[in-house]
């Protein structure tokens, strides 16, 4: 009787101690990557007294540090810390080793001799649409000109070649949703909290962002090559601005991303707007071949152009005259233009549209299940060639 008393008693000695590690390990830490861009024997762009690889360091570490005093539930990891040079695809893999549930690339925008500009932008990884948006993401991604064995390690991507880029047409992130919100917030941050010109949100073919497995965007915070915002940059004003924008839009973003949502680990149910028994009479906005309804085996795609929380209203401005559909996913009401096997067909689409729904993209579906875009365009491609 005594043995089983003490029994009792260490048992319960045990659980106490236990139970409180089994909860923090349940409730994992959000962890950010912030990836000060640049570094070491790579200065990245230079302007009469500044230098890029400063200016992303200086505004990565306050941000970091805002994080760290303010948000005790969340991890940070740095890329570097100090003034150290790193590969593209290092940077990512010490995002992915991290697990990181975000990841934050600062960089300072810079245009040749002669030209001028000012303002913040945010990309996510994406096909460009102007020149201007290649012409960034070229200058971000020659910093493999630097590495060692650059063409075996990344594939015989030439970041000079315009046509090396062509690859990004057919990638679509996974996570595409995610990082536009993120780079959204940011810019109105900028906007509000800084007063900075807003250059908006856009995408490109950036190396770094392509490498990682979570949300990413990446900032460039303003235009080295522009006098005053020279001095902004280097100023502390500048980097105390920028790096609470950032952070600002950080903590709206995580906020969002960790409250609960429904239907999570579900197969996304399709259901459509008022419109659709009309839209169905008047048949789809595209088609490849006139026979979707045979081909269930094949996948569909069809263009992403906004999602909400709640339904809209039928006729809401903000389809801007299209007879859209949506389906359901994680507590999202996501809406969908045009159906077509072509993969071709809804790229050109895309572009169609582009002043409409200017983050429109491209998702995938067989039958009501949604599946990943990447798949389903090799499974076009590998079909196109055979046809």
């Amino acid at each position: 009787m005594r043995l089983q008393k003490i029994s009792l008693h260490v048992v319960c000695l045990c659980l106490l101690f236990f139970l409180p590690l089994v909860g923090m390990a349940a409730s994992r830490d959000f962890v950010v990557v912030i990836d000060a861009g640049h570094g070491g024997k790579d200065p990245g762009a230079v302007g009469r007294k500044a230098r890029e690889k400063v200016i992303n360091l200086n505004v990565a570490l306050a941000l970091g540090k805002l994080i760290e005093n303010n948000c005790p539930d969340t991890r940070v990891v740095y890329t570097r810390q100090t003034d150290v040079f790193l590969s593209l695809d290092k940077r990512a893999r010490i995002a992915n080793k991290a697990k990181a549930d975000l990841f934050i690339s600062i960089h300072t925008n810079a245009l040749p001799k002669g030209r001028i500009a000012r303002g913040t932008e945010t990309y996510t990884l994406g096909m460009h649409r102007a020149n201007d948006k290649l012409e960034v993401a070229q200058r971000e991604n020659a910093v493999i000109l630097v590495e060692e064995n650059y063409k075996e390690r990344y594939a015989g991507f030439n970041p000079k070649s315009a046509e090396s880029y062509i690859v990004f047409e057919f990638m679509q992130d996974k996570h595409m949703e995610q990082s536009v919100s993120l780079a959204k917030l940011i810019q109105s941050q900028f906007r509000s909290y800084a007063k900075r010109v807003d250059k908006g949100v856009h995408q490109a073919g950036f190396l770094v962002l392509r490498e990682t497995s979570m949300p990413s965007v990446l900032v460039e915070l303003g235009y080295i090559s522009t006098p005053d915002e020279e001095t902004y940059l280097n100023s502390k004003k500048g980097v105390e601005a920028l790096s609470r924008s950032i952070y600002n839009a950080f903590v709206a973003y995580k906020d969002s991303q960790m409250r609960p949502k429904a239907n999570i680990g579900k197969s996304p149910t399709v259901e459509v707007t008022e419109n659709q028994a009309q839209a169905e009479v008047e048949k789809k906005s595209i088609k490849a071949d006139g026979h979707l309804e045979e081909e269930k085996n094949l996948p569909v795609f069809k263009l992403q152009i906004l999602s909400t929380s709640s339904p809209l209203p039928a006729g809401s401005s903000r389809l801007k005259g299209v007879k859209a559909f949506f389906y359901k996913e994680n507590g999202l009401y996501k809406y969908t233009y045009g159906e077509t096997t072509d993969y071709n067909e809804i790229m050109r689409l895309k572009r169609k549209m582009a002043d409409k729904f200017k983050d429109a993209f491209v998702v995938a579906f067989k039958g009501t299940e949604k599946i990943n875009i990447q798949e389903a365009v090799k499974e076009f491609k590998e079909r196109e060639q055979k046809e």
